[in-house]
């Protein structure tokens, strides 16, 4: 009879256990199965990428607030429609922006190599820039802004006037001047469809006058320190007599070159006295009819003055009251 073989008693060792539990699909291991490690990988870079292509898509449509450096804003990339700003102005935008730092961002565009062009702004972005001379402090090193895309510079333009014709009070001369400026770089092909395109919104009337004033941005833009502060019936009283030929224009630059008047009451005077010598009263009932052809209406008469009262236009003229007569 064959003898039996005693076996060994199990020994325990190091080497690990071939067994599912070792693998870690069962019992206290924290690990997951292999393909539940792919789909979740998969699903934490899919996540990823979709909030980083909505971060982008708001920061591209403007619906992010980006911090960027002051240095960052060029404030020259378009021709500023506002001329001055009032000391007391600035002083109480700078208190603000002190006490409760900067609530409302400023509009910029995308220039490239980290540079912004200003489109909307100006004030906050001057207070900020006062005020990091001033205290040094890094809050005031930086400004909050949205990133705008405008189809092209007249809409960026056309932005600029639409905000600030909500939130300041610019005056007709500041409304003019830009529409001239913007005419002049080419930006619209006229100072006409300049001041057609950006004040679309005002009504007839005012965007007449904004016109008439353009003719004092053309003459005196050079020769006038506080333009701004010209009252509308002077402004156009100006315009009249400037229209109305003569030295009138040379005899105002000469006046205003030599009294250098220091602020905007000491101007007033200088052009008060001007239009008193040119014996050209203030009129009330000035307004451009046509580019180029101003209208100036009084008891018992009418006046057409500018550029285009040509021939052409007189004949026109004559042909309209002749038939008004049959």
């Amino acid at each position: 009879m064959a003898k039996r073989k005693r076996l060994s008693p199990a020994t325990l060792t190091d080497a690990p256990l071939e067994t599912k539990a070792a693998l870690g699909w069962v019992g206290y291991s924290a690990r997951r199965p292999p393909i539940a490690d792919v789909t979740g990988d998969a699903a934490e870079h899919s996540a990823f990428e979709e909030v980083a292509g909505e971060l982008q898509r708001a920061r591209a449509e403007g619906r992010m607030v980006l911090s960027l450096p002051l240095e960052a804003i060029d404030a020259t990339h378009l021709v500023r429609d506002r001329v001055a700003l009032a000391p007391d102005e600035m002083a109480v935008l700078q208190d603000s922006l002190r006490a409760r730092g900067q609530q409302i961002p400023i509009e910029v565009l995308d220039l490239g190599q980290g540079r912004y062009g200003l489109i909307s702004g100006w004030r906050r972005l001057t207070a900020l820039q006062a005020l990091s001379e001033e205290t040094g402090e890094d809050r005031f090193k930086t400004i909050h802004a949205f990133l705008r895309q405008p189809q092209d510079v007249g809409a960026a333009y056309l932005a600029m006037v639409e905000e600030n014709e909500i939130r300041a009070d610019l005056s007709f001369y500041e409304r003019a001047r830009i529409a001239v400026q913007a005419a002049r770089t080419g930006v619209f092909p006229d100072t006409h469809s300049a001041v057609q395109s950006l004040f679309s919104a005002a009504r007839a009337p005012k965007r007449s006058k904004i016109m008439t004033f353009t003719h004092l941005v053309e003459h005196l833009d050079a020769d006038l320190r506080f333009p701004a502060a010209i009252p509308e019936k002077v402004g156009l009283a100006l315009v009249s007599a400037l229209q109305g030929g003569g030295r009138f224009r040379a005899h105002l630059i000469k006046a205003l070159r030599g009294a250098a008047p220091q602020d905007a009451a000491a101007e007033r005077k200088v052009l008060d006295a001007a239009l008193k010598a040119g014996r050209v009263a203030p009129s009330k009932h000035v307004e451009e009819v046509l580019p180029g052809v101003t209208l100036e209406a009084g008891r018992g008469r009418v006046v057409l003055a500018g550029a285009n009262v040509t021939p052409a236009l007189l004949a026109d003229l004559r042909h309209w009251l002749t038939q008004r007569q049959c």
